[in-house]
């Protein structure tokens, strides 16, 4: 028995999370010169130039931002700072296809901006000219407005870990504060500003609402293209593997950063270097910009849902809102239970000093994370069909039968998707949380006659409860605003709040889409504050 759960939690489980990956990477086997002489000629060019152009942009102006940001945090002092120190992080509730709605609305040719500008200078269509929001540039400024806080949590954990006796030492030989900054601390600080810039990427890669909505031609674009409109799963899955070899590459220069991270980080000993303080037009610049920068990247797209969802009250009450909402929740709390089950075997294996192998094949089947969701759906969909048809098979041969579809097109599928897709989320917080009991308080109480379950429940889970509810609040979340994973398998007649979302705003009914969208930013804000919250305590 305790041979078989060893072989379970060591290789069969993270077996079975990797089958979706490689089956992927294994559709090259079908490969068809044909559709890639066709592809190449025509618009495999446009989804790779536009991938990367989205991708590089947006973790560019994310690297700046969010890298600036941390560091006026940091240094200076002025009204506001300790509130900004919260606020700042609040854009990561938002899904970039919902930022990206609402700047839509405010910006697009009938919106109250450009309406302004034609009434106030009575210029009409074509007398003037105004920037496209539906454009690379626009998608690329959507990005960099949500996800900026990846590179400021991590460069502002990273400013917060360097020991200010440096700066003193510095200051004793003569070195001035700007050189200082460009000397030591900018290269000190370099890891964890390329590997926030690494985690935009990955996240710019992944999504389907923005580009789709904008009507830019990405990988994740051609796949469902390809999938759907040409009734191709092979050459889909052959589209998935070369965005999730860039996604797979971004992932390894993100972790290669946190491990630079380790060398340099330092306890803060003796006093803290004051923060230099600002006053008058400089103190005012300051927390102008920083207020300018929420205002954009956070107030006003909630404000703009908020105003739309008022003007439809009856919406927040209607039965397709709570059916919405009741799928929405339900498939987000079985996700939840069953990630923190598989989650807590892994790691129990990792805990119990498994061979080698088996702790790698464990640590790969959370690299699910750094892949989008249309590669992951591709990977399940499959391998549940292939069951699905054998199984359908057998049965008429056997019996006569027709059993249909039993696994894929049934939330099955969908469950097994978001299992790939956010083990690590869950893996990680459990990990995190673990690595606090020493292992020789479980040899102790297993000298005192517990077994292994009594040491769980009565050691382990009691120090775990704030780790497991973090990994379900942030699992949660991550479920509730997944869309492309969601859009591929979703049962029939089966809709979620990001789905409604999708579909509302892509025939354009900006103001109906404002209840569900809504719904999932204030779903966010909470895993975004207690994320916040546990950053500002290391």
């Amino acid at each position: 028995m305790k041979a078989a759960l060893l072989n379970l939690r060591g290789s069969l489980l993270p077996g079975i999370l990797l089958v979706p990956l490689l089956v992927v990477f294994a559709s090259w086997g079908q490969f068809e010169p044909q559709l890639w002489s066709h592809l190449a000629a025509t618009v495999l060019p446009d989804y790779l130039w536009n991938s990367v152009l989205l991708a590089g942009g947006s973790g560019l102006l994310a690297l700046l931002l969010g890298g600036g940001l941390a560091w006026l945090l940091h240094a200076y002092q002025f009204p506001g700072r300790a509130l900004f120190n919260v606020l700042l992080i609040l854009p990561m509730a938002f899904p970039a296809y919902i930022i990206a709605y609402s700047y839509t609305a405010l910006l697009d040719f009938s919106g109250p901006v450009q309406s302004g500008i034609r009434h106030l200078t009575g210029l009409g269509f074509g007398d003037y000219w105004f920037p496209s929001v539906r454009s690379v540039g626009g998608a690329i400024c959507m990005f960099t407005l949500v996800l900026y806080p990846y590179v400021y949590l991590l460069t502002r954990a990273s400013l917060a870990g360097h020991s200010p006796r440096w700066q003193e030492a510095a200051q004793t030989l003569g070195v001035s504060r700007r050189r200082y900054v460009w000397s030591v601390l900018l290269p000190l600080t370099r890891p964890a500003l390329f590997g926030g810039m690494a985690l935009v990427m990955m996240e710019v890669f992944a999504d389907y609402g923005t580009v789709q909505y904008f009507g830019i031609p990405t990988l994740t674009t051609g796949i469902f293209r390809t999938w759907f409109g040409m009734n191709d799963r092979a050459g889909a899955a052959q589209l998935a593997s070369l965005l999730c070899i860039l996604a797979l590459c971004l992932m390894l220069l993100e972790l290669y950063s946190r491990r630079q991270l380790r060398f340099y980080h330092t306890g803060q000993a003796g006093r803290p270097v004051a923060a230099k303080r600002l006053r008058g037009v400089r103190a005012a610049l300051a927390t102008g910009a920083v207020v300018t920068v929420l205002w954009f990247a956070f107030f006003w797209p909630a404000l703009a849902l908020l105003v739309w969802s008022l003007e439809t009250p009856q919406t927040w009450l209607s039965l397709d809102y709570l059916q919405l909402l009741g799928n929405s929740i339900s498939l987000a709390a079985a996700s939840t239970v069953l990630l923190l089950v598989v989650a807590m075997v892994l790691v129990y294996g990792l805990r119990q000093r498994l061979p080698v192998w088996q702790q790698l094949l464990i640590r790969l089947s959370s690299l699910g994370y750094a892949v989008p969701g249309t590669v992951i759906a591709i990977g399940v969909m499959w391998p549940l069909s292939a069951i699905d048809n054998a199984v359908d098979q057998w049965m008429e041969q056997q019996f006569g039968i027709r059993t249909g579809l039993l696994l894929s097109g049934t939330v099955v599928a969908l469950l097994l998707a978001y299992l790939v897709r956010f083990l690590a989320v869950a893996m990680q917080s459990l990990e995190s949380g673990l690595s606090q009991i020493k292992p020789s308080m479980d040899q102790a109480a297993a000298s005192l006659g517990c077994s292994r379950a009594q040491v769980m429940f009565r050691l382990h889970l009691p120090v775990l409860k704030t780790s497991l509810w973090t990994a379900a609040l942030l699992v949660f979340v991550d479920v509730l605003k997944e869309l492309p994973a969601t859009l591929l398998l979703r049962p029939f007649n089966f809709d979620t709040l990001a789905v409604r979302t999708f579909e509302l705003a892509s025939d354009e009914q900006l103001a109906s889409a404002a209840v569900p969208a809504l719904t999932i930013v204030l779903a966010g804000l909470l895993p975004v504050i207690l994320l916040n919250r546990a950053a500002l305590k290391r």
